[in-house]
């Protein structure tokens, strides 16, 4: 630990201290990795959250002291990327390191699609499990489940337990789809066999009231499809009956998922473990614990994270309790950029004042742009990483497989992780320097589909150094409030001196477009990333 106080003293230096320290320190931690314990993993992937949403990040209008300290006593990252602007495509990549635009179907999904991962399928489980490590998911899933022939009242299969995770505790969509119940392992929780669940989002196969029906039963409207089977005072998308002792409360989610992820920490003994934490904030419906209801000046959008904050905490304390935390990485991060008003009338929009979600970066969620792509992102490893570093390193979710491989000292396949990276330094504080490029995307299909070709209905960029171009994809448009960001003609920034991609430059450097386009198309035809 001598070493790791050393270390810790040197990175929050001056940035001449942090280039020395943190270059000289890679070969250090190389030591530590290659005699050490395997360390446990935990990643918390939240969803929705902003570039800005978070104190340690610039926000003033809310308080996040439980991912602060995290930052504080790890490394913050100022370049932290989502694969892509939308959450099934970005937990895809990350969790098999493939970029989703290369899975057809693999855009945002229905609650009852079927899976789209593949039993044999490397995933970031499946390859620590080859490890030795345990492995678990909590919270939210929304990556499909089964064939397309999905029976909720028995074996739920395929899913988590299909590709590499030994304990499943979850919801199967997002938190405004139906079905709204828990599923452990290959069940249902709580589930009446005289109530049996049917889902259907197509006809209402229903005879509970909708929100379209019975707006006087709703606590909260909806603007935008938000308009189904109601479940706790609250619209879902989709028709849902049935299962009715199963359908969660929204206002218990955060409590059930911290209590089932601390009940598992316990059981997980000396091994070393993994476990993909899923929450459900700050996604809509935004209803958080009343002890959160009202703490910020935001409405529910700031409640949820607030309410987020203290999810993250209450892991930290647990395996604190459990005196797992030094041993334990913590990667957190967003699976996207923010977005204010999402089907939901919460005042989300009117109670924004001056907090900007995204920061300096333009547009949130849905968007090309950069405030849809990129994330507030931490790492956190006690006994062997520097702490208080504010690293510059630009890295992208889907590089967490490579990196993670590289740290247990698992070697991958060719067939493995074809677009992740192995940036274990940077990703651990030890160096500076991320990927060289980018390949960044989001699906403008933002209905309820699941069958569309691989590229036709994606926008793609491509990122290098201080330049990022934007292929040509229709005409401009917007979802939500947020701009998408698409265009006919190309879009060419220099998001060093213009984060906000406010100048189009692409007339400007005809020849730096058409070379970066070429690039990106050549990388598109192509069938991988990651080298041979």
């Amino acid at each position: 630990m001598n070493g790791n106080i050393s270390r810790r003293r040197l990175l929050t230096g001056s940035a001449v201290a942090l280039v020395t320290a943190a270059a000289a320190n890679a070969s250090a931690f190389a030591r530590h990795g290659a005699a050490a314990r395997k360390p446990n993993i935990l990643i918390i992937y939240t969803d929705d959250l902003g570039y800005r949403d978070l104190s340690c990040y610039g926000a003033t209008a809310v308080s996040t002291p439980n991912i602060d300290r995290l930052a504080k006593n790890g490394v913050r990252f100022t370049r932290g990327h989502a694969p892509s602007a939308t959450c099934t495509p970005s937990r895809y990549a990350l969790l098999t390191g493939d970029y989703a635009w290369r899975k057809e179907g693999a855009h945002i999904l229905p609650g009852n699609a079927p899976a789209l991962i593949p039993p044999g399928k490397p995933t970031i489980a499946s390859m620590l499990k080859g490890a030795g490590y345990t492995t678990s998911v909590v919270g939210k899933w929304h990556l499909g489940l089964g064939s397309g022939d999905l029976d909720w009242n028995g074996r739920i299969a395929r899913g988590p337990l299909e590709i590499g995770f030994d304990y499943a505790f979850y919801f199967p969509g997002t938190l405004d789809r139906v079905p709204t119940v828990f599923i452990e392992d290959h069940k249902v929780v709580g589930l009446d066999p005289d109530d049996p669940i049917r889902v259907s989002y197509t006809d209402n196969i229903s005879s509970d009231p909708t929100g379209r029906e019975h707006p006087e039963l709703l606590r909260m409207t909806s603007n935008d499809g938000h308009d189904g089977t109601i479940v706790n005072g609250v619209g879902r998308i989709g028709y849902m009956s049935g299962g009715h002792a199963a359908r969660w409360k929204d206002e218990d989610m955060a409590d059930t998922l911290v209590e089932k992820a601390g009940a598992w920490f316990e059981q997980t003994g000396s091994d070393p473990f993994f476990m993909y934490f899923s929450a459900s904030e700050i996604h809509v419906p935004r209803v958080p614990a009343k002890r959160f209801q009202g703490v910020t000046g935001m409405g529910p959008r700031g409640d949820s994270i607030a309410e987020l904050d203290w999810v993250v905490g209450a892991l930290v304390q647990k395996l604190e309790e459990l005196g797992k935390l030094d041993d334990t990485l913590i990667i957190f991060s967003s699976d996207n950029g923010p977005v204010l008003n999402d089907g939901y009338n919460d005042d989300a929009v009117q109670k924004i004042g001056e907090h900007r979600p995204s920061g300096p970066f333009r547009s949130g969620k849905y968007a090309i742009f950069d405030g849809g792509l990129m994330v507030p992102m931490i790492a956190h490893w006690p006994d062997a990483m520097p702490a208080g570093v504010v690293s510059p390193a630009r890295i992208d979710h889907v590089d967490l497989f490579a990196s993670l491989a590289g740290l247990v000292g698992q070697s991958l396949g060719r067939d493995a992780a074809v677009d992740s990276f192995d940036l274990l330094p940077a990703l651990t504080g030890h160096a500076l320097d991320g990927r060289e490029y980018l390949i960044e995307d989001t699906s403008t299909n933002i209905a309820e589909e699941s069958n569309l070709t691989r590229h036709s209905d994606s926008i793609f960029a491509f990122v290098q150094g201080d330049w990022k171009v934007i292929k040509p994809h229709g005409q401009p448009t917007s979802f939500h409030g947020n701009e998408i960001g698409n265009a006919p003609a190309p879009q060419l920034y220099n998001i060093t001196n213009d984060p906000g991609e406010t100048v189009n430059l692409a007339a400007r450097y005809p020849d730096r477009t058409d070379k970066m386009l070429n690039r990106l198309e050549a990388i598109l035809a192509g069938s991988r990333t990651r080298p041979q």
